[in-house]
């Protein structure tokens, strides 16, 4: 059996036992990494771990430790109550304010992991003071990050952008941020109502409890701490400084200043989810080590009839994209895209929109910094239901959503 299907049967085998037992999959990949490492591609143990996700790491402890200090300190209660005041007591608009939010963040250049980071905490503790549902906000934080993503000064849209221009095609550079973002507004408000956005939360209530706690004022401690996510904004945004880094210095520096109420923010980490994101992003850097995700991407270049083609392509990376980083897909698949569309009538900015669309969209999978955040930071919930869900909703995503993106983008300018 060649190294390519050792490394697939692998992971099927790791998804199989992991939903039978209630064992961690992160836990799992980690010896499977190990074991397809070492006897099916002859690596050595430093070689397997170099696709240990070392920035991923850093950032989900950073980030869930500082928002467990923040937490702890009541100054995400006064966050919470700001924002009350801000959409005067219409729980039914915070997700709508946070994917705004998150498109402007991240059209302005902040990376899409960067701003989810920011922003799924908060958003997340809106929606369990408010009865929202968790995903729907945290789903909608995501989209609002793809939405403006793509634009020429964001981080992917200067990436694909750029890769184009080395190429024989030409695509508008508006054209693909309209296409990204309006995909993602539509995909948003698909979510919005099926999770029952309208008419849950309480109008009144929220008013009234906002209005209540408004005049409680803050402490010093939490006034230290909103100025210590203030910096870690600009830091992030401004000075474009590692987020993880900067979360666990601020976190660091408020815990020396409140050690007695703080001994235990540390519990707020969530370590599990870590174990399980690490565990199977680097079992992903044996896929690609293994070849299995360029002989996919290969084979599916190689066949006949360029619209079946391109449909094949949006599926592919949206499968692989919900294990493996959105950018490392995007920089692999549009060179194997290009001569698909300088051989036939596909519309180049179409076919290209839809791969990034497909790729980008399914980063509310568990296994990708995004999704990982989302779960990372939900709050009073079964942890294994709530993983459950996302792998539900990301399977709905990756079974339809690469569809539709073809069915948008490509078709329409097929004939």
């Amino acid at each position: 059996m060649s190294a390519e299907m050792i490394s697939i049967c692998a992971l099927g085998v790791m998804f199989v036992v992991a939903t039978v037992l209630p064992i961690n999959i992160g836990l799992l990949a980690f010896v499977g990494a190990f074991l397809v490492g070492t006897s099916a591609l002859g690596l050595s143990e430093d070689e397997i771990f170099e696709g240990f996700p070392v920035s991923l790491f850093v950032t989900i402890v950073g980030v869930t430790y500082l928002f467990s200090v923040a937490q702890r300190n009541g100054t995400i209660d006064v966050v919470v109550r700001t924002g009350i005041k801000l959409v005067r007591g219409k729980a039914a608009l915070i997700p709508w304010v946070l994917f705004a939010v998150a498109a402007v963040l991240t059209a302005f250049g902040t990376f899409t992991p960067a701003a989810v980071a920011l922003l799924a905490p908060v958003g997340l503790n809106f929606a369990h003071r408010f009865g929202l549902s968790q995903l729907m906000v945290g789903m909608m934080v995501i989209s609002g990050a793809h939405a403006g993503a793509f634009s020429p000064i964001a981080v992917s849209g200067a990436l694909v952008l750029g890769m184009v221009e080395q190429t024989p095609l030409n695509i508008s550079a508006s054209a693909l941020f309209a296409a990204s973002f309006g995909f993602n507004l539509l995909l948003s408000l698909i979510t919005f109502f099926a999770f029952g956005g309208v008419g849950r939360g309480g109008g009144a209530a929220a008013t009234t409890e906002g209005e209540d706690e408004a005049a409680s004022g803050i402490t010093w401690r939490q006034s230290v701490t909103l100025v210590a996510l203030a910096g870690l904004v600009v830091g992030a945004l401004v000075f474009h400084l590692e987020i993880g880094f900067l979360a666990l210095l601020a976190a660091t520096a408020l815990t020396l200043i409140d050690i007695r109420n703080q001994a235990k923010a540390v519990d707020g980490i969530s370590w599990s989810t870590i174990l399980l994101v690490a565990g199977m992003v680097t079992y992903v850097e044996i896929l690609e080590k293994a070849g299995t995700i360029e002989a996919i991407s290969h084979g599916a270049a190689d066949m006949g009839a360029p619209l079946f083609v391109a449909l094949l392509l949006c599926f592919v990376v949206a499968i692989v994209s919900a294990f493996a980083s959105s950018t490392a897909i995007l920089t692999a698949i549009i060179p194997i895209a290009v001569p698909l569309l300088l051989s036939s009538h596909l519309s180049a900015a179409g076919l290209v929109a839809a791969l990034a669309v497909s790729t980008t969209i399914v980063d509310t999978s568990p296994f990708s910094t995004n999704g990982a955040l989302v779960l990372s930071n939900a709050r009073g919930v079964d942890q294994a239901r709530f993983y459950r869900q996302i792998i539900g909703y990301t399977a709905g995503i990756v079974g339809a959503g690469p569809a539709l993106a073809w069915g948008f983008l490509v078709l329409p300018n097929a004939f």
